[in-house]
């Protein structure tokens, strides 16, 4: 039986950044004969910091769907689907250089950042409202962070490989001179969706832990009258579970067109087998089965990654 807290393989505690960092440079050792990775070696330990809230600028995490977990589980993805790239290369294919590697590694790590409040923030009550504009704060802050880890050149390439994970640009309008970095950014694109999709408890943290968060970001809740309103709209915690084989077809095509079927580099990692699209799967089917009714087919305990100063949601939010 797979663990709430375990990747897909059950092998690597996603909640843990030592966990995760581990396996991370190991797989870096592997390709780069072991050379050093001082940035990454700092990376993990930062990001543990940030997300608790041990860093006298920012707050903690306190989005549920978009936590530690998530940020942790989409950077070991990335790392396995450009370990499954430098495998899987044919003549011709640029080879991945060490830094590259190490940026494409930080663009998952801080994908998400943008969702932290800075401790000064007076406009916002939680992360979860700044749901359509994170990716251009994560950006911004990557940007300065990898700057400061002395990988300067490629700071700028570092900001826009994250818009590749949301929906700000649509992905073959997103700017990189570089055909390579172009494919990092494919490949971070499609870490996000197939680590989100193929994570155990996928179903139970849509329907308890993101339709608050959309609500909080104007992507959910009910109508109000005379209201115009292009985005997603999801009546309830239920309702979006319902939903979600139909966006599962959506990430389909756009796993296939807009990034290119990079997904493909993780059967090279793996050797042969692709874990993340068979999770995927079992996860649409059983929202397929439960849809006349998720509230009783959907008992799985996501584990708790917030610290205990994060404000928790309005308990009303799932009741919308």
């Amino acid at each position: 039986m797979r663990r709430s807290d375990y990747d897909v393989t059950d092998s690597i505690r996603t909640t843990d950044p030592e966990a995760v960092g581990g396996e991370v440079l190991r797989i870096y050792r592997t390709l780069y004969n072991g050379t050093p990775v001082p940035e990454l070696e700092r990376a993990f330990p930062d990001t543990g910091a940030l997300y608790k809230g041990r860093h006298p600028d920012y707050l903690p995490c306190d989005t549920e769907y978009h936590d530690l977990q998530h940020v942790l589980d989409v950077t070991l993805a990335m790392v396995r689907l450009m370990d499954g790239y430098q495998k899987a290369r044919r003549k011709g294919d640029p080879e991945l250089p060490r830094d590259v590697f190490v940026v494409g590694t930080l663009a998952a790590l801080f994908h998400d950042f943008g969702y932290l409040r800075r401790r000064a923030d007076r406009r916002h009550r939680f992360g979860a409202e700044y749901t359509l504009t994170h990716v251009s704060r994560g950006a911004a802050f990557l940007r300065r962070y990898v700057g400061e880890l002395g990988l300067d050149r490629l700071a700028p390439a570092a900001a826009t490989l994250v818009h590749y994970t949301g929906y700000e640009r649509p992905a073959e309008t997103i700017r990189l001179s570089d055909t390579l970095l172009r494919r990092v950014g494919q490949m971070l694109g499609t870490a996000d969706i197939i680590a989100q999709m193929s994570d155990r408890c996928y179903l139970e943290k849509c329907r308890d832990r993101l339709f608050p968060e959309f609500v909080l970001g104007s992507l959910a809740g009910r109508k109000r009258s005379g209201e115009t309103r292009t985005l997603p709209v999801f009546a309830s915690g239920d309702d979006l579970v319902q939903k979600t084989p139909a966006f599962y077809q959506g990430a389909l095509r756009r796993l296939d067109f807009q990034l290119a079927r990079a997904y493909e580099y993780a059967a090279h990692h793996f050797g042969g087998s692709n874990p993340y699209l068979d999770e995927m799967e079992k996860n649409i089917s059983y929202a397929q089965a439960v849809a006349g009714d998720p509230s009783e087919g959907l008992r799985r305990q996501p584990p708790k990654t917030l610290a205990a100063e994060a404000k928790p949601y309005p308990k009303d939010l799932v009741k919308l």
